[in-house]
C-alpha cells in the first residue's frame, strides 16, 4: 500500500481464489414483502465482488444477512477463514470477530468524537484487557493501547486523513466522513470488507479517491471486498465479478463484460447505458 502499511490487514489463511463466503438459497421476508428469494452466490478470496440492481432489489438486505443484522428465514451463509463457520444466525459482533467488517450506506459515526477516537472504536473486537486493567491503563492494557494506536496511525496514513485526525467527525465534509467510515471498517483488520454504497453522494474527485483506496486495500493486501455501488462506471472498472439482483432474486452473475451483455440485466437495470457502453 501507499506509504508502506506496517501491519497485516488480511489475516486469513486462504489463498487467492479460495472460497471465502457462500450463500445458499437465502430467503428473507418482512411480513408479506419478500426482500430476498432463494439467493445463492459465492465470494472468492482476494476478489472484488459487486452486487448491483435497482432500488429495492434486496442488495442491502443481503449485506445485512452477511453481517448479522438480519437473519434469513431460509438458506444458510458460510464463511471460510481457514476454518468453516456457519454465520447465518450469528450476531454482528460475533461475525466481526471472524474477520468481516462492514460500512453503511448512511454514515454511522459518532459525530461528536474525533476521527482518531472513531477509528479506535473499530479496534474493539481485538481488545483483550479486562475492565480493571483497562481502567488503570497499566501493564498489558497500556501495551495493548499502544499497539492499537500504531495500527490506527497506519490506517490514517493509508486513507490520507492525517490533517483531520483530531477533528470532530461532525465538522467534516460528507466525503471525508465516508472516508473515515471506511477507515473504521479497516480498523477491524478484516479479511472480508463489506461496503454498502461507499461512493454515494460524492463528487467525481471523491469517488476517484475512494476507488483508489479500495483497489489498494484489495490488490496490496488481498482483502476480499463485497461492494454495492450505483455508479456503473466504477463497478465495471474495479469489479472481478458482479451479481445482479432484481425484486429479491438473482437474475445474473458473471464478469463485468458478461453482465454488460446480459439481456435480462439490460432490461431490468442497465438499459440504454449498457448498449451505449
Amino acid at each position: 500500500m501507499a506509504r508502506g502499511f506496517k501491519h497485516v490487514l488480511n489475516s486469513s489463511d486462504l489463498q487467492p481464489g479460495d472460497l471465502q463466503l457462500e450463500a445458499e438459497g437465502v430467503s428473507l421476508a418482512f411480513g408479506g414483502v419478500q426482500a430476498l428469494a432463494d439467493v445463492s452466490l459465492d465470494v472468492r478470496q482476494s476478489e472484488i465482488r459487486a452486487i448491483i440492481g435497482p432500488n429495492g432489489a434486496g442488495k442491502t438486505s443481503f449485506l445485512n444477512c452477511v453481517s448479522g443484522l438480519y437473519h434469513p428465514q431460509h438458506g444458510r451463509i458460510r464463511y471460510f477463514n481457514g476454518d468453516e463457520h456457519e454465520v447465518t444466525s450469528l450476531r454482528p459482533h460475533q461475525i466481526a470477530r471472524l474477520g468481516i467488517a462492514r460500512s453503511f450506506q448512511n454514515i454511522e459515526l459518532f459525530k461528536h468524537m474525533t476521527v482518531l477516537d472513531n477509528l479506535m472504536l473499530g479496534r474493539h473486537v481485538h481488545l483483550k484487557a479486562n475492565v480493571f486493567t483497562g481502567g488503570l491503563f497499566w501493564g498489558r492494557a497500556q501495551r495493548e493501547e499502544v499497539a492499537h494506536r500504531h495500527f490506527i496511525e497506519d490506517v490514517i496514513d493509508l486513507l490520507e486523513i492525517e490533517a483531520i485526525r483530531k477533528q470532530p467527525v461532525g465538522t467534516l465534509s460528507y466525503g471525508l466522513q465516508k472516508r473515515v467510515e471506511l477507515g473504521r471498517a479497516l480498523a477491524l483488520q478484516p479479511s472480508l470488507l463489506v461496503l454498502d454504497e461507499p461512493m454515494a453522494g460524492m463528487n467525481m474527485e471523491e469517488k476517484e479517491d475512494i476507488a483508489r483506496f479500495i483497489l489498494d486495500i484489495n490488490e496490496e493486501h488481498g482483502v476480499t471486498i463485497i461492494i454495492i455501488e450505483h455508479d456503473m462506471g466504477v463497478v465495471m472498472d474495479i469489479s472481478d465479478r458482479i451479481a445482479v439482483l432484481d425484486f429479491g432474486s438473482k437474475i445474473a452473475d458473471g464478469t463485468p463484460g458478461e453482465i454488460q451483455r446480459d439481456e435480462a440485466v439490460i432490461r431490468a437495470y442497465l438499459g440504454s447505458v449498457a448498449r451505449e457502453g
